[in-house]
């Protein structure tokens, strides 16, 4: 008996991904260190539609050593919808790195949204960007409202700091795979404390290969009770947040 209550499931089995949307992805192809093919991106979006998922964001890299324009995303967002006839619906953004590439980029407000004013934005894992916090005043006074890829990964942060991204305003993603130890035990923790606050806005997969993401999504780590705070996320529209 007492092991029926330490039954762990996986992301498939847990009945989370039905109606979910993926809000961070690489599966627009040759774009980035995503997705190479049009064919692994057909059959990425053709399994999410079968494991029950509504919609998917295709966020490819901005950084300096991935300059992709916003006319280059657009026109390969372009020819996906041509040759894509599945039931998701999709939607494209990007994932900026906060780095001189993207200072110049806001000054332009060459930005894609990712709903409303939100952009979705990244920093290194290891260390901020120099005035971070200084960035992140400037996206707001421009009008558009941070969108934190994965912040459990940023193991420079620690709680203080999240709460500040609160109290300014900016969003948090969390990256599914954390939730499993897909990036370790320090994310894992880091992703179940955020989760516990209610911290979270939306979430996604960072889906970058599909050998990856059909693992990711088939490791039995979730307990009950972090399938009970997901289920109101997987959900979010984020244009409602």
């Amino acid at each position: 008996m007492f092991g029926l209550f330490k039954r762990r499931s996986s992301l498939c089995e847990s009945g989370l991904l039905a109606g979910a949307i993926d809000n961070h992805s690489h599966i627009l192809y040759g774009l980035d260190d995503g997705v190479k093919t049009w064919e692994e991106s057909s059959a990425i979006l053709t399994w999410m539609e079968e494991l029950g998922l509504s919609e998917v964001w295709f966020t490819p890299h901005v950084m300096e050593d991935v300059p992709n324009t916003t006319e280059e995303l657009k026109a390969r967002y372009a020819e996906l919808l041509s040759r894509y006839n599945g039931g998701l619906k999709t939607h494209l953004a990007a994932e900026y790195m906060l780095d001189n590439l993207f200072a110049k980029r806001l000054e332009q407000g060459d930005l894609l949204h990712h709903g409303g004013s939100l952009v979705l934005v990244e920093t290194s894992t290891v260390a901020p960007p120099i005035g971070l916090w200084d960035i992140l005043e400037s996206m707001m006074c421009k009008g558009f409202r941070p969108l934190i890829a994965h912040p459990e990964r940023y193991r420079y942060m620690s709680m203080s700091d999240y709460d500040r991204l609160s109290q300014m305003g900016c969003k948090l993603q969390l990256n599914l795979p954390s939730i499993v130890g897909f990036y370790g035990s320090s994310a894992l923790e880091r992703s179940k404390a955020l989760l516990k606050k209610g911290m979270y806005s939306i979430v996604g997969s960072d889906c970058h290969r599909f050998k990856v993401l059909d693992r990711q999504y088939s490791a039995k780590e979730l307990d009950k009770e972090s399938i009970r705070l997901l289920r109101p996320l997987m959900t979010v529209v984020a244009e409602e947040i």
